[in-house]
């Protein structure tokens, strides 16, 4: 087994060759601790002193190392190398998957915000460390050189991107020398296209350690500046995780030089995974930053509908108020129009009757009662009741029952449904006299000309496609007005076309029906009553 060597090694037993790391890509390159283990065929083992060869393999300025080697047994040699196999090839693949998917994440996260170059400049970065891990291309002269020049000049570039993820995610000005970051980079990569494997190595040797280290230097200092400003962890962690970076790069390019001995170890390689753990750190933070200055926006944002909620809402209590004012205002109109057309014109009849009767008597006085119940009328229907019709009907039955009492004729009050009749918000005073004085006009029909004995008021509520409404009914059992054989529609008269154009006015369906067994009125209101200003009322 060779646990460690620099650059390639070729092994051979009894002259004959049995491993040459330069057949895999991914075990020559100088800053990587890839391990080589071979397996010495028996056919090629001969009797006494056998002889094993092993050629160091150098390119380029670098010098070679090889370190101690082992040879025995396969079970007693595997162990140790699948534990380096493990630590210096596993791992970084495992960690580099990791870089992939954050740097896939990233590009996603920088296609969709262009304004935030942040996030493609790290998601550049990582997308080419991970090109140096999944991507290897064989040493020397062949078809692949030039990828091996983008290769080895990855690393500068990646460092480059770096500089720039890190001079944006501090959030400071980006100054326009900062091009002449990806110049080495670009040297390599040019020199290998063009020169051959020789020529970009001693570029790289020249360029991308020196690049390397000055990017991981200027980002050490750019973080340790945004620390002491701000004094805030993102910035510790990045900073930590950049020391220990510089650290081990330094370490590895001094090993690689000879200039600091030891047994050529690379951790550069491993430690950067500290780098894209406090990145995800600073992206999750970051994120999670975002997240609540949108919760504070969106509280901020929800005090101010509610702001404007309650000026909206006290404004239209406003405009509720002005508008009630204004239909109370055209309710007085119209109920003094009422009193005039009606207890006006009752208290005419009250004068005339007066001076051709000087001793009055029946006409006077019942002209009198006629207008003292349409005052009465009036009065109940301008109390407020809220929408709900029950109340105005109570207080028409106390007076209907005075009424048929003193013409000895009985009144039968019947609430069909427990519920009585479905509350109207917008009924207003007009509608109530309106209903009213409609069945005023049923009962006083009934009270004149049906010389009945019972008088029945039904009140139910029926469903309906519009909702449910409420339904009066007024019956007599009197001679009625049509005669032996019935009508479903009422003869013409003032009275009753009087009934009709109230009914109409509150969007009412009337139905009258009159025979010898009696007459029956049935109002059916409306689910919603109709403005009195819209229907001419």
């Amino acid at each position: 087994m060779l646990p460690r060597f620099t650059n390639g090694v070729a092994l051979a037993v009894n002259g004959v060759e049995i491993l040459d790391s330069r057949r895999n890509p991914a075990a020559n390159r100088p800053d990587r601790s890839s391990p080589e283990i071979a397996v010495i065929p028996s056919a090629l083992l001969r009797e006494g002193a056998n002889e094993v060869t092993v050629r160091l393999l150098v390119w380029g300025p670098l010098t070679g190392f090889l370190d101690r080697i082992y040879v025995g047994p396969d079970d007693a040699l595997r162990p140790a190398y699948e534990r380096r196999v493990l630590l210096f090839v596993t791992l970084p693949v495992v960690l580099a998957a990791w870089q992939s998917i954050l740097a896939v994440i990233l590009g996603m996260m920088w296609l969709m915000r262009r304004h935030e170059p942040v996030y493609g400049a790290l998601a550049a970065s990582m997308a080419i460390g991970v090109m140096q891990t999944f991507i290897s291309a064989p040493s020397g002269q062949s078809l692949y050189g030039g990828l091996n020049a983008v290769l080895i000049a990855s690393a500068p570039l990646e460092s480059a991107f770096g500089v720039l993820f890190f001079v944006l995610f501090l959030g400071l000005k980006l100054p326009r020398i900062a091009w002449l970051l990806f110049l080495p980079g670009l040297i390599i990569s040019a020199t290998g296209l063009f020169g051959g494997p020789g020529p970009v190595r001693a570029a790289y040797l020249v360029l991308g350690p020196a690049t390397v280290a000055f990017c991981l230097v200027v980002i050490a200092v750019l973080v340790v500046l945004a620390f002491l400003q701000r004094r805030d962890a993102i910035s510790l962690v990045l900073g930590s995780a950049v020391t220990v970076v510089l650290f081990f790069c330094v370490h590895d390019i001094l090993s690689i030089l000879d200039i600091a001995p030891d047994r050529r170890i690379f951790f550069s390689r491993l430690s950067y995974s500290a780098v894209v753990i406090a990145i995800g750190i600073g992206l999750s933070w970051r994120f999670a930053r975002a997240l609540n200055q949108v919760d504070g926006f969106a509280a901020r944002m929800i005090g101010l509908v509610r702001e404007a909620e309650d000026k909206l809402r006290a404004t239209l209590a406003r405009d509720e108020e002005r508008a009630r004012a204004i239909a109370l205002a055209a309710e007085r109109t119209r109920l003094m129009r009422d009193l005039h057309d009606g207890l006006g014109g009752q208290l005419v009849s009250i004068v005339a009757l007066s001076e051709r009767q000087r001793t009055g008597g029946p006409p006077i006085g019942e002209a009198a009662r006629a207008a003292l119940r349409d005052l009465r009328l009036v009065i109940d229907a301008m109390d407020d009741i809220g929408g709900d019709l029950m109340l105005a009907l109570g207080a028409w039955r106390e007076r209907l029952a005075s009424q048929l009492r003193a013409h000895r004729i009985a009144l039968d009050w019947r609430v069909l449904t427990p519920q009585g009749l479905p509350v109207h918000p917008e009924l207003r005073p007009g509608h109530v006299i309106q209903i009213l004085r409609l069945l005023d006009e049923a009962v006083t029909n009934a009270v004149k000309h049906a010389q009945a004995g019972t008088i029945t008021v039904g009140i139910e509520t029926l469903p309906g496609d519009g909702g449910p409404h409420g339904r009066i009914t007024v019956s007599d059992n009197g001679q009625g007005f049509a005669g032996p054989g019935g009508c479903e529609a009422a003869p013409a008269g003032r009275g009753l076309a009087n009934m009709k154009r109230r009914a109409e006015r509150c969007g009412a369906l009337l139905e009258i029906v009159s025979g010898p067994e009696g007459t029956r009125v049935t109002l059916d209101l409306p689910a919603r009553f109709a403005d009195l200003e819209a229907a001419g009322g």
